[in-house]
């Protein structure tokens, strides 16, 4: 019999890449900017003290991971967002939903049980 755990089930082939892609600042920042629309490097590269070839870079991890998609549009090759390995990802995190909601429940009984004895403390003097 094979036990199921918690992050092991259904888990996407490329699923490390795209955490590796979101783990960086710069490569979040550039996919929120392409859920607004298409870009080019040139766009993307202006709102960051980057060089145009560095901003290349982090498009490469991003097309990697399947988070981005590039054509080929004469001198330019637009960046395009791809939510369906980020889908992936927030299966995959939704798996621990149930563990953090318990432990949310059981600080809140905790602070509940901390008020309590307060109250009762400031009552006794």
């Amino acid at each position: 019999m094979v036990m199921e755990q918690p992050g092991h089930i259904s888990q996407s082939p490329n699923l490390d890449a795209v955490f590796a892609a979101l783990g960086d600042p710069t490569r979040r920042a550039i996919l929120s900017r392409l859920a607004t629309g298409e870009a080019s490097v040139n766009d993307l590269s202006a709102p960051f003290a980057m060089s145009q070839p560095a901003v290349s870079k982090h498009l490469k991890v991003l097309e990697r991971a399947g988070l981005i998609e590039r054509d080929v549009d004469r001198q330019r090759r637009p960046a395009r967002l791809k939510a369906e390995p980020m889908a992936a990802a927030v299966r995959w995190l939704e798996e621990f939903k149930q563990f953090w909601s318990s432990s949310f429940d059981e600080l809140d009984d905790l602070l509940e049980e901390l008020k309590k004895a307060e109250t009762k403390g400031t009552e006794n003097e």
